[in-house]
C-alpha cells in the first residue's frame, strides 16, 4: 500500500479555508481524511468536539507537547492549537490522503519534518475583503479583530514557502483548483 500525501491548507483568518475545504473534502476520488487539530480555546457556537477540534485544557495540550506528540502546534490570541502526529501517521500508513488545516507556523514546522508536504496556501482576492469576512463573522471583541488582521498581514509576507498558492474569490473555484492540485500529486 502507498503511503499517503500529507497536504498543508494555510492562508490567514478569515479567508475562507474551511469554507473552500467543504467543497473538496467529501471526493473519493482523492482519498482524503481531515486531521482534526487539538485546541486549547474555547468552543464556538456550532462547534462538535472531535470534529471541528479536540477541545483540550491547556495543561493537556502542554503535556502532549512535551510528550513530542505533535506533528505541529501553535499559540495564537493566548490560545494552543497542534496536530497529533500518531493520528497523521496511521491515516497516511493506511493510504490516506491527509489534510490539514493550519497555521502558517504550523506549516513552518511540518515542512521541517515532512519533506514531501503538499504545501497550498489560500489568499484572499484583498486584505480589504479579508477585512470583511473576519467582521462578517461577529464572534470576536475588536482588539482579537486587530489581532487577526495584523497577522494576516505578515502571513501573507511568507506565501513564498508554500508550493502552491490560491486566491478564494470563489470557494467553488478555488476548490477546484486544490482538487487537480492534489489529483496531480497522487
Amino acid at each position: 500500500m502507498t503511503k499517503g500525501l500529507l497536504i498543508v491548507l494555510s492562508g490567514p483568518s478569515g479567508v475562507g479555508k474551511g469554507t473552500v475545504l467543504k467543497e473538496f473534502i467529501h471526493d473519493a476520488d482523492l482519498n482524503l481524511s481531515y486531521s482534526v487539530s487539538l485546541t486549547t480555546r474555547k468552543q464556538r457556537p456550532g462547534e462538535v468536539d472531535g470534529v471541528n477540534y479536540f477541545f483540550v485544557s491547556k495543561a493537556e495540550f502542554e503535556r502532549a507537547q512535551k510528550a513530542g506528540e505533535l506533528l505541529e502546534s501553535a499559540e495564537f490570541v493566548g490560545n494552543y492549537y497542534g496536530t497529533s502526529l500518531k493520528q497523521v501517521e496511521q491515516l497516511r500508513n493506511q493510504g490516506k490522503n491527509v489534510i490539514l488545516e493550519i497555521e502558517v507556523q504550523g506549516c513552518q514546522q511540518v515542512q521541517k519534518k515532512v519533506e514531501d508536504a503538499l504545501t497550498i496556501f489560500i489568499v484572499p482576492p484583498s486584505m480589504e475583503d479579508l477585512e470583511k469576512r473576519i467582521r462578517g463573522r461577529n464572534t470576536e471583541p475588536e482588539e482579537i479583530v486587530q489581532e487577526r488582521l495584523a497577522k494576516a498581514a505578515r502571513e501573507m509576507d511568507l506565501i513564498g514557502m508554500y508550493k502552491y498558492v490560491v486566491c478564494n474569490d470563489d470557494p467553488q473555484l478555488a476548490a477546484d483548483i486544490i482538487r487537480m492540485i492534489i489529483k496531480r500529486h497522487m
